[in-house]
């Protein structure tokens, strides 16, 4: 994946300008539970992952939309469907891990460290501009993670 440093300037100038208008939470959104041993764990992606056959990403999608991904899924049941020139599929290609760490969320359950990985994972498409375009969605993501007994999500940006 790219770095900030490795982009050209006007690119990274560009990022860099919104930072400032980035949301302020106002307190600490975090919740206490039980030990990582207990919880069941979810993935959630910006690297806009979808099941084979299922509807791919397309650009006006950014944000507003999400898929479900199985937690019995393969790594060649998923397509990247990142619609961005700026996007490096390469890590992807080699290791779905890079994006998508279901085979390390399944062994630090085998290992006893994470209570159980959930029955559903989600993937969003990311360089969504302005990142609040999120909210709608995350809300109702969040609805069905509770439902899944979810109570730790393993965030991974892309």
């Amino acid at each position: 994946m790219v770095r900030l440093a490795d982009l050209p300037e006007s690119d990274r100038d560009n990022m860099l300008k919104k930072v400032p208008a980035l949301p302020a939470f106002p307190g600490r959104p975090w919740a206490t539970g039980p030990a990582l041993a207990a919880r069941r764990v979810a993935i959630v992606t910006t690297a806009g992952l979808h099941v084979r056959g299922d509807r791919p990403f397309g650009g006006g999608a950014a944000g507003m939309d999400y898929r479900v991904i199985p937690g019995d899924a393969a790594a060649a049941d998923l397509v990247m469907s990142h619609s961005s020139v700026n996007f490096d599929r390469s890590g992807f290609q080699q290791d779905w891990n890079v994006a998508f760490p279901l085979d390390r969320l399944k062994e630090l359950v085998r290992d006893g460290m994470v209570g159980a990985v959930a029955g559903f994972h989600y993937s969003f498409m990311g360089a969504v501009s302005p990142v609040t375009n999120y909210e709608p969605k995350a809300r109702e993501l969040a609805g069905l993670l509770k439902r899944d007994g979810v109570d730790a999500v393993l965030l991974s940006p892309v």
